[in-house]
């Protein structure tokens, strides 16, 4: 695989672009590997990269039914920040948040990382409580974050309105280094980086059913035929319970979708990130000038990925009264992705009652954010049987009711 670098792009140049390689092969699926990841999405293809990196295993297969990236990878507004109450949820944010920071260079593929700095608004007294608790927590995680007042929010985003007649701003939990990074190109890269292992990425091959053998995990049919393996690692956002119930277990999950659109691009405006939990809205300003929208979750269970009008009203309407400005603007398109929630609105990273099948699913409308920190883990968890940054994220924990409730610090389930 050729190192992208300054230099290679200017020699390319020189040549119209004829001399790059493919980003990654495009493979034919063995008999046989030591392990398959059932998803090619950011956690599929980071749990891969991970395996191979930390701890030398490449015979691994990544399947994907569709295209690579196709799912809410590259359906989501690619918020990345840590500040989260609890402290397994901060150590696992944090990890792959500092990931974040080093991944263009880890990975040689330019993932846009902009640590723009997120800001979640406190717009009701309830609201001020609950993040000044979370800024106290995080100072004790070593996560930067503080809580700052409504005259630092108008500074750090001129075009907010503070006074707004139903929620004015408060105050804002500030995490000056978190961001976004562009969600394509973290597929892109970490695929990209696993085939030059060696690894298979596998699209158009849709998994239809799990093989076992002694409650052994051995295998996976699948649209290109059977392929025996001796770990399984199950990594399909929305369509976790799918999977799970091939493999023959449960999970306390529900799939629901999660609506975005942008607006048509605009000069500058703003240089941070924005999330208002009360109204269930947050934006950004992405790199081509369009205003990132998205809000809450639908309030019913469905597989869609396509938005709606309704949805999409109600959450600019709450926008428009903290951001009049955008009153004006025209949508540019809209879309949706699957997610699925536990109850406590934490993941699991887990072993799973089939030996050898693990599962990685639950992130709600957060997964992005965890992508490098959630692929280490799993990578740790599947290669060893344990991980501290999975160890409280057990399929066991809602027995035992150890739950990990985030639902101050996620708002919507961010």
């Amino acid at each position: 695989m050729k190192r992208y670098s300054a230099f290679a792009v200017a020699r390319e140049a020189f040549r119209n672009h004829l001399g790059w390689d493919r980003a990654w092969r495009a493979a034919r699926p063995k008999d046989r590997y030591d392990v398959v990841i059932v998803g090619a999405g950011g956690h599929g293809l980071a749990t891969a990269y991970y395996l191979g990196r930390n701890f030398g295993i490449t015979n691994v297969a990544v399947l994907e039914k569709g295209w690579l990236g196709g799912g809410n990878t590259g359906r989501n507004t690619t918020i990345i920040r840590s500040n989260y109450l609890q402290d397994a949820s901060a150590a696992i944010y944090e990890k792959s948040r500092s990931l974040y920071e080093s991944l263009s260079q880890d990975i040689n593929y330019n993932v846009m990382f902009s640590p723009r700095g997120v800001m979640m608004l406190a717009q009701t007294q309830h609201e001020i409580r609950g993040y000044e608790r979370t800024a106290h927590a995080n100072a004790l995680q070593g996560v930067e974050t503080r809580f700052i007042g409504p005259r630092e929010v108008k500074q750090l985003c001129p075009i907010i309105n503070l006074d707004g007649p139903r929620y004015p701003v408060l105050g804002a939990l500030w995490q000056p280094r978190g961001g976004t990074a562009r969600h394509d190109a973290v597929a892109w890269g970490y695929a990209r980086a696993c085939s030059d292992m060696g690894m298979d990425i596998i699209q158009q091959c849709e998994v239809t059913g799990v093989r076992s053998s002694g409650g052994q995990v051995t295998g996976v049919d699948t649209t290109k035929g059977s392929i025996a393996c001796s770990k399984l690692g199950l990594v399909v956002a929305g369509h976790s319970g799918v999977l799970a119930d091939m493999a023959g277990f449960r999970l306390p999950v529900e799939s629901v979708a999660l609506q975005a659109l942008v607006s048509e691009p605009i000069k500058p405006c703003m240089d941070v990130v924005v999330m208002a939990n009360t109204v269930h809205g947050y934006m950004s300003q992405s790199d081509k000038g369009e205003m990132v929208i998205g809000g809450g979750a639908d309030g019913y269970n469905n597989y869609t990925q396509r938005g709606s009008f309704q949805h999409i009203e109600e959450t600019v309407r709450a926008l428009v009264e903290t951001f009049p400005m955008i009153s004006r603007l025209k949508m540019l398109r809209q879309w949706g992705g699957i997610v699925d929630m536990t109850g406590d609105r934490s993941p699991i990273l887990s072993a799973t009652p089939l030996s050898g099948c693990f599962i990685n699913c639950g992130w709600g409308t957060g997964g992005f954010k965890a992508i490098p920190g959630s692929g280490w883990g799993m990578a740790e968890l599947m290669a060893k049987g344990h991980s501290p940054l999975t160890a409280e994220f057990g399929l066991t924990r809602f027995a035992e009711g150890r739950f990990i409730d985030e639902s101050v610090a996620a708002g919507v389930a961010h």
